[in-house]
């Protein structure tokens, strides 16, 4: 795993504060477990902060204090433990069905003493009614409207979806239109954050429905 200096560190002192030796545990878990038990790809160890840890952890800044948070397909914990670690004050729910990485999150999660983490195995769709949340996070998921009808019903008529997206952010909420009127979504907004701590800034589409937080 790469040295955390310079920029990153910086960012990663800002972001988690007097957890970062715990963020530092959570990249070694992703560059060793992760990459063994087919989480990420091998490729991905060099630009695990970057791209990864530090990509997810500036969406924090989004959260409303106390949030509770359901982090869907929460695969290697990205974005829901890279959050959790920046957002002790938030409760996070990550909803994952396939057993591998629910034994994984598991493990993690113990290894790190995170009491603001709960993990479920379970798509979205089977625990809509038994969980209700503030917020749904989201990331590398699938396209936005195909994303919408798997997360907005975890909001109860009430809450944010907060989908980190790339280059295809645009495109995605235009193809989404008739999904988020059938959901009864707001118009989705398109935020850059963290582009004061790193290079490259993370995108968010932001989709709220009901009243505002």
């Amino acid at each position: 795993m790469p040295e955390l200096t310079g920029q990153f560190r910086s960012a990663a002192e800002e972001l988690f504060g007097d957890r970062l030796d715990l963020a530092v545990r959570f990249g070694e878990h992703l560059a060793s477990t992760g990459i063994e038990w087919g989480l990420l790809g091998p490729r991905e160890v060099g630009r695990l902060w970057e791209r990864h840890i530090l990509n997810c952890a500036v969406v924090g800044d989004l959260l409303v204090d106390g949030a509770l948070v359901a982090d869907v397909g929460s695969g290697a914990g990205l974005p829901g433990v890279a959050l959790a670690l920046a957002r002790p004050d938030c409760q996070f729910i990550l909803i994952e069905p396939l057993e591998r990485r629910v034994a994984w999150l598991d493990m993690v999660v113990e290894d790190l003493r995170l009491d603001n983490v709960d993990v479920v195995r379970a798509r979205s769709e089977q625990v809509v009614g038994n969980v209700v949340v503030d917020v749904v996070t989201a990331r590398a998921v699938s396209a936005l409207k195909s994303l919408v009808p798997i997360t907005v019903p975890l909001l109860q008529g009430s809450g944010e979806l907060l989908a980190i997206k790339g280059r295809s952010a645009a495109d995605e909420t235009t193809s989404a239109a008739k999904v988020l009127k059938k959901h009864k979504a707001k118009a989705p907004v398109i935020e850059s954050v963290g582009g004061d701590l790193l290079p490259e800034p993370t995108t968010v589409v932001r989709v709220a429905v009901g009243a505002q937080h």
